[in-house]
């Protein structure tokens, strides 16, 4: 209780003052979300120095057009990023629980597929992409209502449709992540509650703040650089999951009975489909194909590779051996990092995040989740909030004029640590409230009986042989 209650300490203590900068940064110039603004830069042509270009009248300028090749690179990115959810984490997760659990953790992730599939589609796309207000985008898209065969995303050159597929992924990977934190004990039923009200009333807004064009943390001065989510997406997910399992409380026999993986193999795997994927999450977030979407692939593979070894290497010198799940664990963890900087930093940026990403997310799922106390069963916190955070503030640290065109300084990195500071507040608290709205109607966790038998069998009438 002491720790719940210091959740709800922290965001009321933070929430004010957040409010209070964002009402100053109102007055600065408004600015593009951050994946429009990628898309735009790398995708402007140069200015010429003819007077007749200097003469040429605003309306002559052409009308938005798709081009077939970022349309073509697009729909693949979008199917990798789907990779990611299934199969990718559904057997990363369902190799790392118990043997009777496996079918209940990989459904969770397919029912949060389909789930937010329907909601993303219904109000989801239009809260955190439409217009609206700094906070909030308006429901005038809502059903996906004026957006046809020929429509063209704003300020790009794919069709807003594939754009909003897109983003669909990354709705779904991102309550799916959660997943992790309150894996073995929570009612599949309650779940599903919660993973929509969720989605909707924290993801949707957030997405807003850092991504849509009249964002708060958009336009702040200077804008929040988030490339691909870590923030939106990582920060979100694992504070989400920390708050979920102190609220649930610990698995029965956490921390007395032994509980190893039932199948790394199905997490291997897991995390390879993952790693592939990623780079539809990150390259993709150019939002073209070009030379934006080349560099944040370099630095995705860069990154992720050092995090793999860094992760390993500093197991290896603690418990005298390196393990399997520590090296997969060690790659997601470089993935989780390098997302919000992947388009902005260059290949040496890369190198120095995946290093510091894979000692400190080793010490976040080991050192700081026993400090925590809290039973985050397949380390949502300790990899993507850890993860998530470190990546978003190294962002302003060692973002590359030449890559990204904007400068490090102080200003960027305090206003990296605002955004953090903010999605933390805000998701831990509306995180809270929803999990307490889900249990008065009801209930969040199995009984006893149900959790000693396993999720496959009491919740899906299933197992596996």
């Amino acid at each position: 209780m002491r720790n719940i209650l210091a959740v709800l300490l922290l965001a009321g203590g933070l929430m004010a003052p957040l409010a209070a900068m964002a009402d100053d940064s109102s007055s600065a110039p408004p600015a593009a979300s951050a994946t429009v603004a990628a898309t735009a830069a790398s995708a402007a042509p140069a200015p010429t120095a003819t007077s007749d270009a200097a003469a040429a009248p605003a309306a002559a300028t052409p009308p938005a057009k798709i081009d077939s090749g970022d349309t073509a690179w697009m729909l693949a990115s979008t199917a990798l990023v789907l990779l990611m959810t299934i199969p990718g984490l559904a057997l990363f997760y369902g190799g790392m629980v118990r043997k009777k659990n496996v079918l209940g953790t990989i459904m969770q992730c397919f029912a949060v597929t389909a789930l937010v599939t329907v909601l993303w589609t219904v109000v989801g796309y239009s809260i955190a992409f439409n217009t609206g207000g700094p906070y909030l985008g308006s429901l005038s898209k809502a059903f996906l209502n004026g957006i046809g065969v020929n429509t063209v995303l704003a300020g790009g050159t794919i069709p807003e449709s594939v754009f909003v597929i897109f983003q669909m992924t990354f709705a779904i990977i991102t309550p799916a992540l959660i997943c992790g934190a309150f894996a073995e004990r929570m009612k599949f039923s309650a779940m599903l509650m919660f993973m929509g009200m969720w989605s909707i009333l924290v993801y949707c807004p957030i997405t807003h703040w850092v991504w849509a064009t009249d964002g708060w943390l958009a336009n702040y001065t200077p804008a929040m650089l988030d490339y691909a989510g870590g923030t939106v997406v990582h920060v979100d997910a694992g504070v989400a999951g920390l708050v979920c399992a102190f609220v649930l409380g610990k698995r029965k026999g956490y921390g007395t009975e032994p509980m190893p993986p039932h199948n790394l193999v199905l997490t291997v795997i897991g995390a390879s489909l993952l790693w592939v994927g990623w780079f539809g999450f990150n390259a993709g977030s150019a939002v073209a194909a070009n030379g934006r979407a080349g560099m944040a692939m370099a630095a995705t593979q860069i990154a992720t590779g050092m995090a793999a070894l860094s992760w390993m290497f500093a197991e290896w010198y603690r418990k005298g051996v390196p393990t399997v799940l520590g090296i997969a664990s060690g790659a997601v963890a470089g993935l989780v990092a390098i997302t919000p900087a992947a388009g902005f930093v260059d290949p040496k940026g890369a190198l120095i995040i995946g290093l510091v990403a894979g000692v400190i997310c080793y010490w976040g799922a080991t050192k700081l989740k026993s400090f925590i106390g809290a039973d985050d069963s397949l380390d949502a916190f300790g990899v993507h909030a850890v993860g998530g955070a470190a990546g978003a503030i190294m962002t302003g640290i060692l973002v590359s004029k030449d890559v990204a065109g904007v400068e490090s300084s102080g200003a960027q990195v305090m206003t990296q640590v605002i955004g953090v500071l903010a999605t933390v507040t805000y998701d831990a608290f509306m995180t809270f409230i929803i999990l307490m709205v889900v249990n008065i109607f009801i209930g969040l966790r199995v009984s006893e009986d149900d959790e000693q038998l396993g999720l496959d069998q009491s919740q899906h009438h299933e197992y596996v042989e």
